[in-house]
């Protein structure tokens, strides 16, 4: 399926061709595959892209759609019969593109689950079917300042603890860095929301998110935010909305702070900064439930309409017999390999992968279906709120009528 739509209508800002010169052209099929990505991605798919290229002796173009009109691109170019052949994004994204039919299972199932991390798989499955192949996986982990706190905390009020006597003795500003700011940040609060007790949708038979079970303004909700406002402006201070995605890996490596919740992104500025440092789980309250982290797997999918299905399959499935192509995609967009030889092959250079493998053991996907859309702002924004001051229950219930005018009909 050939990509006819123009530039502006599709939001494209660059294609980049596997093949290196013009040359080279005349030695590939006349017809390329194409893959859709953003530009964050763009350079590990075009390596990528290369080593398939020359393999396949089939020339594969990667285009470059802006992020935010990634999905909604490809929704419509799906619509009108035009497209990629392939898409390169978060699973969440699995249960629209499924329902909408843009996509098609890539041949994978269960069996093959023991070849990636831990709930790489679940991620991409909807129906029952395995809809893409992940290729990276990422998640939310402690950093903790080692100088400052040799040993990991055993619970959150440990943490607690730790950070605020560090705070009141004037080595560091705050007791904890966690991104929050003005709107919320649902991603990042979720661990300590399910260690409270509080749950975003329950599960139907088979253990998949059920959206006739909302939880977000829950009697278990609410009381989880309840224990979290104890956290927030009006509490301890601990959680903060000064803190946002602009400061929060800043205040730790300026040693601002002796910990942070965050994800693999935050390891290299960590590294830059000299601050020495270990990654743990998120730790949850003494008596509550486990922290889990939501758990986030870049994937490849294979568009219903491709150009040449099997050929468009092959390429998403190429790195599960050679794992070094899976390094190639780490190395140029530097998250945690999702095939389990590939991140064996990295973590000899950095074991820091492994343990955020280690810190999303009993994560929880990010719930890959059509209503999840609706959730996360209203979450987000009821989060911030609570931490300013906000009663939970009043948040929530807003929170909840929002989110249930964003299902639809």
């Amino acid at each position: 399926m050939r990509s006819l739509i123009p530039l502006c209508s599709a939001g494209l800002l660059l294609a980049l061709t596997a093949c290196s010169t013009a040359d080279d052209a005349d030695d590939y099929s006349s017809v390329p595959l194409t893959i859709w990505a953003d530009e964050e991605r763009a350079q590990a798919m075009r390596t990528f892209a290369e080593a398939f290229a020359r393999d396949a002796n089939r020339q594969v173009e990667v285009i470059v759609v802006d992020h935010e009109e990634l999905r909604s691109s490809f929704l419509s170019a799906h619509s009108t019969g035009l497209g990629p052949d392939l898409l390169v994004g978060p699973h969440d994204w699995t249960g629209e593109l499924a329902s909408a039919e843009s996509i098609v299972p890539v041949g994978l199932s269960a069996d093959d689950a023991d070849l990636f991390s831990p709930g790489a798989l679940d991620a991409v499955t909807y129906d029952g079917r395995v809809y893409g192949v992940p290729y990276a996986t990422e998640n939310l982990a402690l950093f903790r300042n080692t100088d400052l706190v040799p040993e990991a905390p055993a619970s959150l009020e440990a943490l607690v603890e730790t950070g605020t006597d560090l705070v009141d003795s004037g080595a560091v500003d705050r007791a904890l860095s966690l991104q929050v700011g003005e709107e919320g940040d649902a991603y990042h609060i979720h661990p300590f929301f399910t260690s409270a007790g509080g749950y975003l949708f329950g599960e139907d038979a088979s253990g998949d998110p059920d959206p006739t079970d909302l939880g977000v303004a829950a009697p278990e909700s609410v009381a989880a935010f309840e224990r979290l406002a104890e956290l927030g402006e009006e509490g301890s201070g601990v959680l903060d909305r000064a803190v946002d995605s602009s400061n929060a890996t800043e205040a730790f490596t300026s040693g601002q702070a002796p910990f942070l919740v965050s994800g693999p992104w935050s390891i290299a500025p960590t590294q830059e900064a000299g601050v020495p440092f270990a990654v743990d789980p998120v730790p949850a309250f003494a008596e509550g439930d486990p922290a889990r982290p939501l758990i986030g797997v870049q994937a490849f999918f294979v568009a219903s309409g491709a150009s040449d299905p099997e050929l468009s399959e092959n390429l998403a499935r190429t790195f599960l017999e050679d794992p070094e192509l899976s390094v190639i995609l780490h190395e140029a967009d530097p998250r945690v390999p999702a095939l389990d030889a590939a991140l064996e092959m990295v973590s000899d250079q950095d074991p820091n992968l492994a343990a955020f493998q280690r810190a999303g053991e009993g994560g929880l996907p990010m719930p890959a279906i059509p209503e999840m859309e609706a959730v996360w702002s209203p979450f987000s924004q009821a989060s911030a709120d609570i931490i300013a001051g906000r009663e939970p229950s009043e948040a929530l219930a807003e929170a909840e009528r929002l989110i249930l005018e964003g299902f639809g009909p």
